[in-house]
């Protein structure tokens, strides 16, 4: 084991610095190191302070990126946050529930979220905020387009690979399905949707946005039964969100016209 290096320069510490940070993949240490210690001296902190704040910031870093990688992996089509979500402007929504769903606690039970409600009234919205909280507290999520997931489900069956891409799946904790009831399913996509909400009933969470009440759902699920089942799956045990009829992204645009 090589010995302790004493008497170092500056330069020659610096440049060991920079090698170890790149050896322990500390790439937050290594950019921003000249600056905490200059602040270190400046402020007279102990060395334990000092490494402290190094480390801490390390770790607060790899968490960003790790929240980034989760969140690109979601594969949002738009960024939506809460704290840009009007609720004044759509008083059916009760933002202590928003704020309880935030927790990501859902998530973590398995539990399902429908957001019911007419276009414009911000059901995509917070879908994609909701599961922008579930990837920044750590769970795996997944958003597609109802339409787009039966696709891809009835091509895997074709090409001989349904179980391999239901479990993929099935590897995620929350999968967050946009626009049902937006479009007609054939049965056999409808049926392997299903497939699919069985395998995560009660293990891993499902959150849907539709602008139909559960009512008008057969007009996606032509079978009764299997569409009676799908709404059993998507709703026990979870949280239903009525949006409203009122689009306010509509009372927004037309505010806007108004000011011209």
């Amino acid at each position: 084991m090589p010995g302790r290096r004493r008497g170092m320069t500056e330069e020659a510490a610096d440049a060991a610095i920079d090698q170890a940070c790149r050896m322990l993949r500390l790439p937050t240490i290594r950019a921003h190191f000249d600056e905490h210690a200059e602040t270190a001296g400046r402020e007279q902190r102990s060395y334990r302070a000092f490494l402290a704040e190094l480390l801490l910031a390390e770790c607060d870093d790899r968490a960003r990126r790790r929240s980034e990688r989760r969140i690109k992996a979601a594969q949002f089509p738009r960024t939506k946050s809460l704290r840009d979500f009007d609720f004044e402007a759509n008083p059916n929504i009760d933002p202590a529930t928003i704020n309880t769903l935030a927790t990501s606690a859902w998530v973590k039970k398995g539990e399902p979220l429908c957001l019911i409600g007419d276009s414009g009234t911000g059901k995509s919205h917070l879908l994609i905020a909701l599961g922008t909280e579930a990837a920044m507290a750590g769970h795996r999520v997944k958003y597609t387009l109802a339409t787009k997931l039966a696709n891809e489900l009835v091509e895997a069956a074709d090409e001989m690979v349904l179980s391999k891409t239901i479990a993929r799946y099935g590897r995620v904790d929350l999968i967050c399905i946009d626009e049902l009831g937006y479009m007609q399913l054939d049965r056999r996509g409808a049926e392997l949707l299903f497939q699919v909400l069985t395998e995560r009933e009660e293990k891993a969470s499902v959150a849907i946005a539709s602008n139909e009440s559960f009512a008008g759902w057969t007009k996606t699920f032509t079978d009764p039964r299997l569409c009676a089942a799908i709404v059993d799956r998507l709703t026990f045990g979870g949280t239903i969100i009525e949006t409203g009829t009122d689009s306010y992204r509509l009372a927004h645009s037309r505010h806007q016209q108004s000011q011209k």
